[in-house]
């Protein structure tokens, strides 16, 4: 698997759909195109296949507002899975999830960065990438998704860091911190700038490619991020704790009585509703305990901290927050159900947590 490295746009590129783009394009490719200002922002889309909002946000940029005139700054274009969005999928059976296969540093409570090595030829290609625009000293980082259950557009970041928060706020009053899954290309870029993910709504809906079509426009305007904490009210800030998964062992569907797991029917409903304990996520046909898998930032299972189940039903144990819980089957066995997240106090935020990021020369960021 090798990178492509362009320094324009193909001919006829920006007039494909995300499934005709391998017919132009080899494979991930990595686009550069001059602005005035010199330090790149970087923009990531089609890392999943299957989610195409960025891609279509972008398309609709370079064509409509930039065809004729230069780029306010340098962008830096990642399009990622073409061949799973030749097919319409997140990724193909015999690929790797792409935003798992990043460099990953994890920064826990000030503490020296881990990195997480490993070898395939996909995690040497991102890591590729990412050295690639750190010594382009990039501007800001930004990674667009879609997901598949009903979930608000959100910004979510890998930092405690005010300059995160506020590239986060420019497209969301909702913010999430998290720290898993490892491998995403947020963390591998927060290392050296500001660096966010977008969830934009399900693939296809108009209205996630036009708010990510504006953010773009707004991010490539800004000559600085602000590192001024931000005051009460300004944003909802959430911390992911925990992740919970289906057994691959276990059948399971939703209304569908015949499976060891019957979740109720919309589940996805309950996305960023803070449920009180006891709410019903569904029932177990013999499944017990073992129904659901949750694991918290460190893998240590935590199943039994957040669910219970009896008389063979799944209920919450305590109030929680969960997020991009989904009804569609494929999604939960190639990633997850959802995470769980819990509320933080933006007051708490006042000082940042994070070293401070170094500044590109002449430039504050």
């Amino acid at each position: 698997m090798e990178l492509t490295q362009l320094d324009h746009l193909p001919d006829g590129l920006l007039e494909k759909p995300a499934s005709a783009l391998y017919q132009q394009l080899t494979g991930p490719t990595l686009i550069h195109l001059r602005g005035r200002r010199k330090h790149p922002l970087f923009v990531s889309v089609l890392q999943h296949g299957n989610e195409d909002t960025g891609w279509e946000a972008v398309r609709r940029l370079l064509k409509t507002q930039y065809s004729h005139s230069q780029l306010p700054r340098s962008l830096s274009l990642l399009i990622g899975n073409v061949e799973a969005a030749r097919h319409r999928v997140r990724h193909l059976d015999h690929q790797p999830d792409f935003n798992r296969c990043w460099p990953a540093y994890q920064v826990r409570e000030n503490r020296a960065a881990d990195r997480h090595r490993e070898d395939s030829e996909y995690h040497q290609m991102f890591r590729q990438v990412t050295d690639l625009m750190r010594e382009r000293r990039a501007f800001a980082s930004i990674d667009i998704h879609n997901n598949t259950g009903m979930n608000p557009h959100y910004a979510a970041v890998n930092r405690m860091d005010n300059r995160f928060f506020r590239l986060a706020s420019l497209f969301s009053h909702t913010v999430i911190y998290f720290e898993i899954p490892r491998g995403v290309q947020s963390n591998a870029f927060a290392d050296f700038c500001p660096a966010v993910t977008l969830e934009c709504g399900q693939a296809g809906d108009v209205h996630g490619t036009d708010h990510s079509l504006a953010y773009l426009q707004t991010v490539l305007q800004q000559s600085r991020l602000s590192g001024d904490p931000l005051v009460r009210g300004e944003l909802d800030l959430f911390h992911m704790v925990a992740t919970v998964r289906v057994p691959d062992t276990l059948s399971f569907g939703f209304g569908s009585t015949d499976c060891q797991i019957n979740f109720i029917p919309d589940l996805d409903h309950l996305n960023f509703c803070e449920l009180e304990a006891g709410t019903l996520f569904g029932h177990c046909n013999g499944a017990g305990s073992g129904a659901l898998h949750a694991v918290d930032l460190n893998d240590h299972p935590v199943t039994s901290d957040y669910f219970r189940f009896d008389q063979g039903r799944i209920r919450t144990r305590r109030r929680l927050m969960p997020s991009m819980l989904t009804i569609d089957k494929q999604v939960i066995r190639q990633d997850c159900l959802c995470y769980l997240m819990e509320r933080l106090d933006t007051d708490a935020l006042r000082r940042t947590a994070a070293e401070p990021l170094p500044e590109p020369t002449g430039q504050r960021v």
